[in-house]
């Protein structure tokens, strides 16, 4: 197995412990507070996403493509210059938000969000900024050497301690008010961020490769040409990740702005928006943990072969991401699609979010493509490109979520729907940015191929749901059903080519019998 694949399994596999784990906190969470402390939860989180893009300022892809760079050329001194400089914008830039965000958060939750609870939630989630920041550095070190595992193991301790902490957290501070729990949570998210930081400062310690002295930080005075080469990558970088952060930010602000104007009181649509963000979407983007190992393992792989300017090993490594993103991203959707209810009704007790789950579904695969294509884009020199795609899809999915949204046939599902316009606008652009820059073939006959094998196990997890064994709980019939579904799916690829024996040879479990 190559270095690349081996690296993107241990993150796989990390990425799907720590969604899991994720999702056992948003199931607490959910039970705990209901949809409208969700809903609390979800208006705040996509303001601190907003400050962390500009406290990291692009940095993390631009710190993984250089060491990457610096590595090949065994410049160990470049790396000390690159955590240098890294380090020192990073902690003063958080110096300077993490305070404007408390400071800011009156006007935030009173005037844009319409709902001034949202004020408590805001506040504790500052103390996170900081931590991530350090963190963030320090992961792109490990993904620009290739070493997957520790960046893999802190997300699972991240998750493992604020599983552990959120429903004490949320259960003492719940009799206080729903905005207080919701409150509670992020605590939880901060004191897991800083249980992650301590252990990858713990290896980065024991495992650099050069000497940290007293006057690490004196360095930053020559470092001006690893300033410019880091800025190059992460300027453009910072712009297209701001403009998906600002989206995100006013996502919810037009939701609730838009459902005013389609007659919904704001505690109605704070509850709308914790089904559709915090119980559907979640469900929706679980099977991403794949493209996001994929996008890091992607940006150092691909920076190695164009400074060797290999054409041919940029297409095969795109090609083997697309691939995986094909094949898993198919099950996912007839997973999704088909056992959408039960699923919701297991996990949160209520079928709230189902019709969100249905909407957005059958058009995943394009989310899934997303993050690999703009991996690619960035380890190509190609981020600028990249941000103004961003830019489109950003622009055109908030007027769509306004005009739907706003409109009482519509109401929250046009905020959905709006979603789905955004993230297929910009795969598309992504796609045909990419084509211009590299040759790449397009195999429609695995497209055609996917098709018909999600039709096939689609119809077949419908009928098993139907009739087999209805009379058992929903919690049996659900396991069943997936697994069945899932042999359908992989027997209808294998049949028809979708995965050959090739494929299965890569993975060592299977080797040993093909």
């Amino acid at each position: 197995m190559s270095k690349f694949l081996k690296g993107t399994v241990i993150l796989m596999l990390a990425s799907l412990i720590t969604r899991v784990l994720g999702f056992v906190n948003r199931i607490v969470v959910a039970r705990f507070i209901g949809a409208e402390g969700v809903g609390l939860f979800m208006m705040a989180f996509p303001t601190l996403l907003l400050v962390i893009t500009i406290t990291q300022f692009g940095l993390p892809i631009a710190i993984s493509k250089t060491v990457s760079e610096a590595e090949s050329n065994g410049d160990r001194q470049k790396v000390k210059k690159i955590l240098v400089v890294s380090l020192s914008i990073t902690l003063g830039l958080s110096l300077i938000f993490t305070p404007a965000l408390i400071l800011l958060a009156p006007y935030l939750s009173q005037t844009l969000f319409t709902d001034p609870r949202t004020y408590y939630p805001l506040v504790a989630i500052a103390p996170i900024i900081p931590v991530v920041a350090i963190s963030s550095v320090l992961r792109g070190y490990f993904q620009g050497r290739q070493q997957m595992k520790p960046p893999a193991y802190s997300q699972v301790i991240e998750q493992v301690v604020r599983i552990t902490l959120i429903a004490v957290l949320t259960k003492t501070f719940l009799p206080y008010g729903i905005e207080y729990a919701a409150a509670a949570a992020m605590v939880a998210s901060v004191l897991g961020e800083l249980a992650s930081l301590a252990f990858l400062f713990t290896y980065f310690k024991r495992k650099k490769t050069f000497r940290v002295r007293k006057q690490f930080f004196s360095s930053i005075q020559k470092g001006k040409e690893t300033l410019r080469e880091l800025m190059e990558v992460a300027l453009p970088s910072t712009g297209s990740r701001m403009i998906g952060s600002v989206s995100l930010f006013f996502e919810p602000i037009v939701v609730a702005h838009s459902l005013a104007l389609a007659g919904v009181t704001a505690s109605m649509a704070t509850a709308q928006y914790g089904s559709l963000t915090g119980y559907a979407m979640p469900l929706l983007f679980l099977p991403s943990f794949i493209t996001v190992s994929l996008s890091q393992s992607l940006v150092p792989a691909i920076s190695e072969a164009n400074a060797g300017k290999n054409y041919k090993l940029i297409e095969h490594r795109l090609q083997q991401a697309l691939r995986i993103c094909l094949i898993t991203g198919g099950l996912s959707i007839v997973i999704l699609y088909i056992y959408a209810k039960p699923l919701m009704q297991l996990m949160y007790g209520s079928e709230s979010g189902a019709m969100f789950i249905m909407i957005m579904a059958p058009f995943l695969l394009f989310y899934y493509y997303q993050g690999p294509l703009q991996a690619v884009l960035q380890a190509l020199n190609l981020a600028r490109a990249a941000m103004i795609n961003s830019l489109i899809g950003a622009v055109v999915k908030t007027g769509v979520i306004f005009v739907l949204a706003s409109q009482a046939g519509f109401g929250i599902n046009g905020a959905a729907l709006g979603m789905v316009v955004g993230f297929v606008l910009v795969t598309i652009l992504h796609f045909m940015t990419i084509i211009k820059a590299v040759p790449i073939m397009i195999y429609i006959r695995d497209y055609a191929v996917v098709a018909a094998v999600i039709v096939i196990s689609g119809l077949w997890g419908h009928y098993s749901w139907l009739t087999f064994l209805p009379s058992e709980p929903v919690s049996i019939r659900l396991v069943i059903g997936i697994i069945t579904t899932c042999i359908v799916y992989i027997f209808c690829s294998v049949l028809l080519r979708l995965i050959t024996k090739e494929d299965m040879k890569k993975i060592p479990v299977i080797k040993r019998f093909v």
